[in-house]
């Protein structure tokens, strides 16, 4: 009986051995290490840390990779479990609560599981399904509880200004409330307008100003500090396509106050020009300034005052509201009172044929000088849009996608000036002084800087004037 008994208590203790090796088999430790039934270490690498009541791995800690220490008893199944990495794969012996606390992957009780509404959120603000919101130029709808965005490149862009005021370009940028929304297509599109210079403009043969080559020209030269009163400031075309008209109409303004000596300052009408000069141009879709300087030479502007620019340039009763017919003399005469009804001057004005001033840097100086501002047409981009202050000169954009951000377009301006300022190396920077046509909360008051003598911006190729067409009458 006894051996009997032997015999039973040995294959009992084999199997009891046998089944904890295969147990420490999925751990992959050796087999020889294994634990008694109450957890005393025998031998081999992992032993017991302590025995915690209630909660496991958040009693416990958690441990990364393999850590054959990082256990505890698991005491519903009379086992032991663990929290280190090593336990998470096919065959798990880790701790109930590893995954809720270890890897913070939350477990909700059905009664407190968590309630997300259908629709889309945005700065902590919930929106409806299928709502749209702005992001600048492009339009964001809320879909499948996400934002589906447009992807159109704007006008305004936050690289492209910090890019500017980073780096040593010697002007800075701004961000501008007016162009906020605009696409880079609709900044072209609506805020410029000049067509590019005919060949018959181009054709036209330089003229230089009479003064003798050896005058003396100032450093530095502002047109209404000559003539105070008799030069005009900066409007603002808004999204009218038509700076062809406001710079023709304002440096024929400047020129018949100069050449009448200040009898005549009245500011021309950038919008006679937009409503009534009919051929080959487009109103706000643009224009060439070929044919607005013959409309003023053949038809002539009344004053800014009298035909004022209109609130909504796309209105279908925007049509001319001016007529005029001629004296026999060369002089015209207005048929239909002023469409602003306060101002009860309809005066014509004309100037005399255009003349193209020689692209030398001296030269448009000199003309300047002596005659009164001139218009340029310019070479725009995008950059040029967010000029606030300094020399402005083009400043390539570093996107990746450079063709889709960048675009070229004709302008036109007004030089008034000139002058000179020494860099932040030392050196001296030669730059013109232009009035634009974006209204006076945009660049210097209205006004910007731009490289002079190296035509920046092609702002040197083509320099167009003109005199008044005034009569022995009209002469002070």
């Amino acid at each position: 009986m006894w051996t009997g008994y032997k015999i039973l208590i040995f294959s009992y203790l084999t199997t009891e051995i046998w089944m904890e090796k295969q147990y420490l088999s999925q751990r992959e430790v050796d087999l020889e290490a294994y634990f008694t039934r109450n957890h005393t270490v025998l031998q081999g690498t992992r032993f017991k840390r302590a025995i915690f009541q209630g909660q496991y791995c958040r009693n416990f800690g958690c441990c990364e990779d393999r850590d054959d220490g990082c256990v505890t008893e698991f005491y519903a199944a009379n086992a032991l479990c663990y929290c280190d990495k090593f336990c998470d794969r096919e065959n798990s012996d880790c701790c109930p609560d590893y995954k809720s606390f270890c890897r913070e992957e939350k477990e909700w009780p059905p009664h407190t599981q968590p309630w997300y509404p259908e629709g889309c959120f945005k700065d902590g603000q919930h929106y409806e399904e299928g709502s749209v919101i702005k992001e600048n130029c492009n339009s964001c709808t809320c879909s499948g509880q996400q934002w589906k965005c447009s992807q159109h490149v704007c006008l305004v862009r936050s690289e492209l200004i910090e890019q500017v005021n980073k780096g040593d370009y010697g002007w800075t940028a701004q961000n501008y409330s007016q162009f906020w929304g605009m696409t880079l297509e609709d900044g072209f599109k609506f805020r410029l307008g000049t067509l590019p210079p005919s060949p018959m403009l181009l054709s036209m043969n330089e003229m230089t100003a009479s003064l003798p080559a050896t005058t003396d020209l100032p450093e530095f030269f502002v047109a209404s500090y000559k003539w105070p009163g008799w030069t005009h400031g900066p409007l603002d075309q808004k999204n009218c396509a038509a700076s062809w008209a406001f710079s023709t109409a304002s440096v024929a303004a400047d020129r018949i106050a100069i050449q009448s000596k200040g009898r005549y300052t009245a500011n021309l009408s950038p919008q006679n020009l937009i409503s009534c000069c009919a051929k080959n141009r487009h109103g706000c879709n643009s224009g060439s300034i070929d044919r607005a300087w013959w409309y003023l030479r053949k038809r002539g502007l009344v004053s800014h005052a009298c035909y004022p620019l209109f609130k909504d340039q796309n209105a279908t009763n925007n049509g001319c509201a001016m007529a005029s017919r001629s004296d026999g003399r060369g002089k015209r005469h207005a048929t239909k009172p002023c469409p602003n009804n306060v101002e009860k001057s309809n005066r014509i004005y004309q100037c005399s044929p255009p003349y193209r001033v020689s692209s030398n840097e001296t030269e448009i100086m000199k003309e300047i000088m002596q005659n009164g501002p001139v218009q340029a047409i310019m070479q725009v981009r995008e950059d040029f849009f967010h000029y606030k202050t300094g020399i402005y000169r083009h400043v390539t954009s570093t996107n990746k996608e450079s063709e889709k951000y960048r675009k070229l377009q004709t302008h036109a301006v007004k030089l008034t000036g000139w002058g000179t300022l020494r860099g932040a190396q030392g050196q001296k920077e030669k730059f013109w002084i232009a009035a634009n046509s974006w209204g006076k909360s945009w660049g210097e008051n209205g006004y910007f800087r731009i490289l002079r003598g190296v035509n920046e911006s092609d702002i040197e190729k083509l320099i167009i004037a003109a005199w008044g067409q005034l009569t022995s009458s009209d002469e002070p």
